[in-house]
Parts: structure tokens; sequence; C-alpha cells
């Protein structure tokens, strides 16, 4: 059995991340907590909505009902990169070059490293903001669609339609497809072809439960879902994505609801953790499962791996957080 390292932090965490080898906690009260030889905790928003990691910096990404967008780095240091007053930042994303997005109302913004802001308009409130792998490009999502902009050039816009609140989006790590969880408990896909977009619809339905959480494998032939009592995994190594092909169901738990996924960075291994604050890794060859952790005090609200993929961290609703190693 892997040993856990647990880490009770008051009330509900948002996210949990690693910032080189050092893992960090965000709570929603806007206090920091890292495991950086004992706990540090910095204080970053007066109520954080949202907390992502910026891969290439290595350092966070917050958004408060402060208005505030913030940069955590690994040792603490905050950076402010935008205050928009009265107004709450529940959408953050990290870009190419240094940039990074942010929206509140029905404007998505993109501050670049030299400071300057393009501020793109929606008819509708944006929901989600999500990079492309290649190119300063960012993909929108707003009710009936998402829309596509470029953010260095002048290019017309592209339209995504598809009826209903699309609530999250995610580009695939080799840019050919971007697909965006739905309030219809749902999942729905474009491919996208040159430069405009293929017509064709990828539906993923069948979700007793809004899909929260989203994971790509590390080369991106497999996308893994929460929102079913199982983690329900996409193939997307064919060129027209999952369309006429089954999901895999990984982890199956009779009525026990899948919260959040997270791929292993190396190999072809997913994280799924429960509602009942469970942990197993189950391996996508064979449906191997391994348990991690046993149930908790509350739901899992997020997972992160260690570049090496030989530790997990794990965030809780009810605070009981906690590292996972699973060398043993």
């Amino acid at each position: 059995m892997p040993t856990v390292a647990p880490l009770d932090i008051d009330g509900h965490v948002v996210s949990t991340h690693f910032l080189g080898d050092i893992p960090v906690f965000a709570a929603a009260s806007g206090a920091i907590h890292r495991l950086d030889g004992g706990e540090k905790v910095t204080e970053a928003n007066a109520g954080l909505l949202t907390c992502v990691k910026d891969p290439a910096s290595q350092t966070l990404l917050t958004g408060g009902e402060d208005g505030r967008v913030l940069r955590i780095a690994h040792d603490g240091t905050v950076t402010e990169l935008a205050h928009v007053p009265r107004k709450w930042i529940s959408v953050v994303a990290p870009g190419p070059q240094g940039a990074v997005a942010y929206a509140h109302g029905k404007s998505a913004f993109v501050r670049l490293a030299d400071g300057t802001t393009k501020e793109f308009t929606e008819e509708r409130t944006v929901e989600a903001v999500d990079f492309a792998p290649k190119g300063l490009r960012i993909a929108v999502a707003r009710y009936n669609g998402v829309t596509l902009h470029w953010v260095g050039t002048a290019g017309a816009p592209v339209d995504l339609d598809w009826k209903g609140a699309h609530t999250g989006v995610t580009f695939s790590p080799d840019g050919r497809f971007v697909v965006t969880m739905m309030q219809e408990s749902a999942l729905h896909g474009w491919k996208l072809d040159g430069k405009a977009a293929d017509t064709r619809h990828m539906r993923m339905t069948g979700y007793p439960a809004k899909v929260k959480s989203l994971s790509w494998s590390p080369k991106g032939k497999w996308l893994a879902s929460s929102g079913a009592p199982a983690a329900i995994v996409w193939p997307f190594s064919g060129k027209d994505g999952p369309m006429g092909k089954a999901p895999l169901e990984l982890g199956t738990r009779a009525n026990i609801l899948v919260t959040q996924v997270a791929f292993h960075p190396i190999e072809e291994v997913l994280a799924i953790g429960f509602i009942d604050g469970m942990i197993l890794a189950v391996r996508i060859a064979d449906g191997k499962e391994a348990l991690l952790r046993r149930p908790g005090k509350g739901a899992v609200t997020s997972l992160a791996w260690s570049s090496t993929g030989k530790l997990l961290a794990f965030a809780s609703e009810a605070g009981d957080c906690g590292v996972v190693d699973i060398t043993g």
C-alpha cells in the first residue's frame, strides 16, 4: 500500500498542484499552503475562486472575490497581474510566452508578458478559457458554444456553436480537438480542420452528473472525465476522435461518483478521486486497480501528480488533504 502524508486544512480546498517538487494546496479562504521543509502559508486572494498552475513558469495563477489575478511563486512570492474592483474572477488560464487569460462578465482578457492587455467580448457570460497548445490562440466557453480568438493578430474569431451551457473548455494536446463540459451533463467536441472548424460534432453523453474534471493522457490519446460512478475515458487517437467509439469505464464503484481525474505524467495510468474521498490508480492497458487512499471526510476536489509521477497530491472539500507516495 502506498504511504499517505496527511495535511489538514480548515475548510474547503479548491485545488492542489506541484511547483517543482513542492506540493501546494489552495484553500477557498485564500490561503495557499505549501509543504516545503514543513508547512508554510501565503495569504493570496480574499476569497479564492480559482487556482491553476502555469507549467511554463512553475507558478500558480489565482482569481478571487476581491477582483485580483495573482501569480504565486514556489517560495510564496505574490505578484498582482490584474485588479478589477467589485468583480469576481473565477476564470484564469495560463498561456505561452508568459500570457495569462482571465474573465469576468461577458469579457475575456489576455495579459501579455509585457503587461499589455487585450479584451475579447462575447454576447454571453464567459464561463471558461483555454489556450491552444501552439500559437497564441484562446478558446472561450460561453452559452451555446465556444469562440476561438487569435490573440496577436486581427483575424476574425471562429464560432463553434452547439446549443446549451458550456461550463469548461480544453484543447487536446495536439490542438486538433476542442472539448467542452456542459451544464447538461455531457461533453461536446469539435474537430479543428485547418483554418475553419470541421462541422463534425462529437457528442459524449450518458453521464448521470455534471462533468467537473477532465484530464488528457500524456500523448493525448485519451480524455478522462468525472461525472459517473467510474472514470469515463474517451479515445482520441483516431482522426475523428471518439466518434463511433465507446469509452472505457475505469474504477467502477456502485453509485459512488467520481469527482476528479488526473493522468500520470508519463504512463497511461489514471488517478481517480471519488465523492467519498477514496482514490484509485487504474492502468489503461488492462484496467488493473491500485488503492491509493481509503475514503476520507469529504469529496476529492483536486488531484496533481509530481513531474516524475512518484507523488500524487490530493485536496478535499472537507480540508483533509495529503500527498501519496506511490513508491511506498
